[in-house]
């Protein structure tokens, strides 16, 4: 039996009309009505949305491409379809599934970063919560062949997060060119990205050093799995105490994900030969600063790591679902973005907010 779903005409959503005025929280946006759904388009009624540093940039319109103004900002959602748009062909999903939102909202799958598994760099993509509204109301429309379905196992919430924030961290250390036992940097080790790398690295068998400040993330880091804790306030000389701590050689890798420039001029100096530089994190309006003798003399890789395919998302989630990653959240109602875009900007928040779009 077909399940039926009553929709509203309209629903709260988080509205940033213009970068310098403040977020507007409104319970009378428009919800896009079923019969409104072009072929391969679907509704998600949304029971949370995570929040990123991306968020944020978006709102500040921090990079050099401009979000769409006004703009419904989020990528992290989690819901349930509750409408397929007419004439919609070889769905890969259905009424009634539990899927997830992510940064990709659309990519046409035939332009050759699509063909070569670039999704995510395709040349007609559209952005959720960037160039297309996003999860921070409690509709939104996307693709049919775009949604990830969520695992059971891996609840609403904690899926979110993963959704983003892993996928990013999962991807940029699949590519990172370690095996099992190679030690791997993590700039940015207790918050969002971070913790998430902490664990995954650890799944995959790599031995973690943690970079980060303040004993609250210092206990997280090494919960999850961190061999070696590194504070960067307290430390005199970072690019030594890493290269010490990694048996005098350097890492093999590091995966930049702190939005901070001079993160990525240090990991030159601390990567061994043949190491490897993954470039995540995007401060705003920032170049990428590295030592061209070094870089060339130790044989070292630069790679730049964006998000991740459909194939990624679900690789991800299927590690968090079978209990190997886990995300530590707070859980806040959508009024709250405001304060949580604060925290982001002072590096205040441990882990990850996701915010209850049923409140």
């Amino acid at each position: 039996m077909v399940p039926q779903f009553t929709i509203p005409k309209v629903q709260k959503a988080a509205i940033v009309e213009k970068t310098d005025a403040p977020l507007k929280v409104v319970d009378d946006h428009p919800v896009k009505q079923p019969s409104e759904l072009a072929p391969g388009e679907c509704l998600v009624e949304l029971d949370c949305s995570g929040v990123c540093h991306t968020d944020l940039h978006a709102r500040n319109n921090d990079w050099p491409l401009p979000a769409k103004l006004p703009l419904i900002g989020g990528h992290e959602g989690v819901g349930r379809i509750v409408a397929i748009g007419e004439h919609t062909q070889g769905s890969p999903v259905k009424l009634g599934d539990r899927v997830g939102i992510k940064w990709l909202a659309y990519s046409c799958l035939d332009c050759e970063p699509c063909r070569k598994g670039l999704e995510q760099s395709c040349l007609n993509g559209k952005y959720s919560g960037f160039t297309v509204d996003g999860t921070f109301s409690q509709y939104v429309v996307s693709w049919v062949t775009h949604v990830t379905p969520i695992p059971e196992e891996l609840g609403s919430a904690e899926a979110a997060s993963i959704l983003c924030a892993g996928v990013t961290v999962y991807r940029a250390i699949k590519y990172s060119k370690t095996k099992i036992g190679d030690w791997i940097v993590l700039p940015g080790a207790g918050g969002g990205l971070g913790h998430l790398a902490v664990q995954y690295a650890a799944a995959m068998g790599l031995r973690v050093v943690a970079v980060d400040t303040g004993a609250e993330k210092k206990e997280l880091c090494m919960k999850l799995g961190a061999e070696k804790w590194i504070d960067f306030r307290e430390t005199k000389d970072l690019v030594k105490d890493i290269v010490e701590a990694t048996d005098g050689y350097g890492a093999h890798a590091a995966v930049v994900t702190a939005a901070n420039p001079a993160a990525y001029a240090q990991a030159i100096d601390y990567l061994r030969m043949g190491g490897t530089l993954m470039v995540v994190g995007l401060p705003p309006r920032a170049n990428l600063s590295a030592d061209i003798f070094f870089t060339v003399v130790k044989s070292i890789s630069i790679l730049g790591s964006y998000v991740g395919n459909r194939q990624d998302a679900r690789e991800a989630l299927d590690i968090a679902a079978r209990g190997k990653v886990k995300c530590y959240y707070v859980t806040k109602p959508l009024a709250a973005l405001t304060e949580t875009y604060e925290g982001l900007e002072k590096g205040t928040i441990v882990g990850r907010v996701v915010l209850n779009m049923k409140d």
